[in-house]
């Protein structure tokens, strides 16, 4: 059973950042948390000359590495379609709740972090999935609840109330 609740925004809008203090504080009031990264580019974790890697590049589906402190599973496309955020979030195990950084535009729940010295167009006016924005200005303009960027208390607080009234995805 797993909840889903995204952090959107822009490039460079502070999502990583906020993530990264989001997390600790959501397991200090007891919740399990996951997450789950959209990547843009292409991507590796592993390392040329690895024994994981030459399974890989030999052509294994999937290469599992494990030992006494995690494990981690690749999983090779090879030409197959892009994962929807319902494919990732099935692979996990259950948690109180995933959160997602990117997948900015799938109809999941979402903080907006919104920085307008990027330059850039607000997502919320145009995206009904989004739910509250933390900025680092105030937003006159903005209907929805908007925390200080800095005031993860109180985006912890919004995340677990958000998460506590979704629908669990099976």
């Amino acid at each position: 059973m797993k909840r889903v609740f995204g952090i959107a925004g822009w490039s460079g809008s502070g999502k990583t950042t906020l993530l990264r203090a989001l997390i600790p504080v959501l397991c200090e009031r007891g919740a399990t948390v996951s997450t789950i990264k959209h990547a843009h580019h292409d991507f590796d974790i592993d390392r040329p000359g690895k024994d994981s890697y030459l399974h890989r590049t030999a052509g294994a589906h999937e290469v599992m590495i494990g030992s006494a402190h995690r494990f981690a599973l690749m999983h090779e496309l090879r030409g197959g379609p892009e994962p929807t955020l319902n494919d990732l979030v099935e692979r996990l195990a259950p948690v109180d709740i995933v959160l997602v950084e990117g997948f900015k535009f799938d109809p999941i729940p979402k903080l907006e972090v919104h920085r307008p010295a990027l330059g850039k167009s607000p997502i919320w006016p145009d995206d009904p999935h989004i739910v509250a924005v933390a900025t680092d200005v105030p937003l006159a303009e903005c209907p929805l609840p908007a925390f200080d960027l800095k005031d993860t208390a109180s985006i912890a607080s919004m995340v677990m109330e958000a998460a506590a009234g979704l629908e669990v995805a099976r």
